[in-house]
């Protein structure tokens, strides 16, 4: 290095790696540990992996890889951003959930929320929440020109949005200051319930709203396209991104319908999506959503300035977890930092404790403690889009504008929004798609950790107030762990009828070495459906005797193939007559164990919920 060339070339003494040399090196290793003999393409492709939607994300991405480009943040299609500056500035808005229907302890969450970082209220009025005339008591002592808030009133945003109104006048708030959200969303009322006979009078009662805060409050936006229902029915990430899509373009027609004009109307919406622990997965489904709606906006003649989306991320109930709750703490935490990098403009992190009841004061500080964390102490919201320009997510981002642009086409084709929620089309998909899902959480290849994986049947429950049941009547609502919920509840009832729960006996067959990891296999697994474990080392003539201590009624066999070709036959036959009802065995199948008298045999990639439902019928658990 010169001061003629400051330039400090460190890489210039090595020869440019291509892509031919590291599949080549990806071959070594394949072969050598026996996965596959494929070559080149063949076999960089075995270290794929598939999600929904048909995308493939691949183990390696290049500049080649890049489709198209991105922008520049604040410009269409908006990808890197809605603002040129992003969040940089201030920071995402921290929009905290109430739901208590007590508007005395809803106030005194909502002012210790605001007292301790939150910036915004997402307040769910009538049914399940604050009634509408006990809204000024639940938002009492709140200043309504600093604090946003967003509505949640599902029928009722006509007279929840009247009484807002009035309490900002009565605070001496000008109008022009309020700010939020109205929460109108007739779509997505209809997909909750699945009550469309007041539709039409609900959109046009929208409209006239929207006209009212086009007018005289331009920073409050009267709809809500709430995505949520979508993907809590179990849709993949590009139906949840079609239906919204579908949803905000049947608002922009009714609005702009209704004599508003189409930058206005734009202008009226807020979209709201889930963050899930899938970090690459949310970051690509905000980036491609504000490119999806960019692309509507300009197809309807908005301007530029009017058509950035603004978005409302919620952390997933989907896959918040009622066993071990305490693990949602790590989920919420990656999926508020996924949904602040995808460029959020307001995020709600959900509390632990969510999927038991009303939240407890303790949960409410970590959920907000959790951004305070993001965004104080990790400083994500000072890079503008800090996933930009990563191959990968790119990659993914096209993949994921290109499946939800063909599925809102479907539901176009199929008459709107409306009508594809009327005919059940839109519920066909989703159940489809949930369905697939569900099997691979059956058979453990989408694990949830501290339930169908490493799960605590010591645990102490936790207990909360039961919360406001959500409306219902139209689509589902699903979680990761229903199946497994089931299995366990099963378990519960069995233990407080008869003071123990069901139990398997896990015969150890040989040295520790060959016994050891399918005895951690076979106990993660009975566990994870509440079957308790019992242990033993033992052979084909103590077998007998350590079945009838443990007080099991169903055995699994643990060990190598090796040692279960020399014992496995004695020990089913002693364990069959020592009264086991069924005997399982960790392996695959094999037909010389089955002739042996072995019942199931339990492996990764098996149905786990079928296998183990089976066992709990098998020893009479109701």
């Amino acid at each position: 290095m010169t001061a003629e060339s400051p330039e400090l070339p460190l890489a210039s003494a090595f020869p440019d790696a291509d892509r031919a040399q590291w599949q080549r090196l990806v071959e070594g290793v394949l072969h050598k540990s026996g996965v596959t003999q494929a070559a080149g393409a063949a076999a960089e492709d075995a270290l794929a992996t598939d999600l929904q939607d048909g995308i493939r994300i691949r183990p390696l991405y290049t500049a080649e890889d890049a489709q198209s480009a991105a922008g520049h943040p604040g410009f269409p299609p908006f990808v890197r951003a809605g603002r040129p500056e992003g969040t940089a500035v201030s920071g995402w808005d921290v929009r905290q959930r109430h739901a208590d229907t007590d508007p005395r302890r809803a106030n005194e969450a909502v002012l210790a929320d605001l007292e301790n970082g939150v910036t915004s209220l997402w307040l769910t009025v009538g049914d399940g929440g604050v009634p509408v005339a006990a809204l000024p008591q639940a938002l009492q002592g709140v200043y309504l020109d600093l604090a946003a808030v967003a509505l949640d009133p599902g029928a009722a945003f006509g007279e929840a949005a009247e009484e807002l109104l009035k309490l900002c006048r009565a605070s001496g708030v000008a109008l022009s200051e309020a700010s939020g959200n109205l929460g109108a969303d007739p779509l997505g009322l209809l997909a909750r319930t699945g009550d469309d006979g007041a539709l039409d009078e609900q959109l046009a009662s929208a409209a006239r709203l929207a006209q009212r805060c086009s007018k005289d409050s331009p920073r409050l936006r009267a709809l809500a396209v709430d995505a949520l229902p979508y993907h809590e029915a179990g849709g993949s990430t590009a139906e949840e991104l079609g239906a919204s899509l579908a949803t905000g373009v049947a608002y922009l027609r009714a609005l702009t319908g209704a004599g508003l004009g189409v930058d206005d109307a734009c202008r009226q919406l807020e979209f709201r999506y889930a963050a899930t622990a899938d970090q690459f997965l949310t970051i690509a489904k905000l980036r491609a959503a504000r490119r999806l709606w960019a692309r509507v906006a300009e197809v309807c003649g908005a301007s530029p300035e009017a058509s950035a989306q603004r978005q409302h991320a919620v952390t997933s109930t989907v896959m918040m977890t009622r066993r071990d709750p305490w693990v949602n703490m790590l989920r919420t935490t990656v999926a508020g930092l996924s949904a602040g990098v995808g460029g959020a403009d307001a995020v709600t992190v959900l509390p632990f404790d969510a999927a038991l009841g009303l939240p407890d004061a303790f949960a409410r500080r970590i959920a907000r403690n959790t951004q305070s964390v993001l965004l104080e102490e990790s400083h994500l919201s000072r890079v503008i889009d800090p996933a930009g320009g990563s191959w990968y997510v790119e990659r993914l981002t096209d993949e994921l504008a290109a499946a939800a642009w063909a599925f809102f086409q479907e539901i176009e084709g199929a008459g709107g929004q409306a009508a594809a929620l009327r005919s059940g089309m839109l519920a066909g998909r989703l159940a489809q798609t949930w369905e697939r899902r569900t099997r691979e959480l059956a058979h453990r290849r989408e694990p949830v950790t501290g339930v169908s994986e490493f799960p605590h049947l010591a645990e102490q429950p936790v207990h909360r107030e039961p919360a406001p049941a959500p409306v219902g009547g139209g689509l589902p609502r699903v979680r990761r762990d229903d199946a497994y919920e089931r299995l366990r509840s099963r378990s519960d009832a069995h233990l407080a009828a008869t003071g123990e729960r069901p139990k398997v006996f896990l015969a150890a067959l040989g040295p520790v070495a060959a016994h050891t990891a399918r005895v951690t296999f076979a106990a993660n697994l009975f566990q994870a459906g509440g079957i308790e474990t019992v242990q033993e080392a033992v052979d084909a003539e103590t077998v007998g005797e350590a079945f009838a201590r443990s007080g099991a009624q169903i055995a699994c066999l643990c060990a190598s193939d090796a040692v279960y070709g020399e014992q496995a036959a004695g020990v089913v036959a002693a364990l069959k007559s020592a009264g086991a009802r069924r005997v399982h065995l960790a392996g695959k199948r094999r037909e010389e164990f089955v002739e042996a008298g072995v019942d199931t045999f339990v492996f990764a990639g098996c149905d786990a919920v079928e296998t183990l439902s089976s066992a709990l019928d098998v020893t009479e658990v109701a």
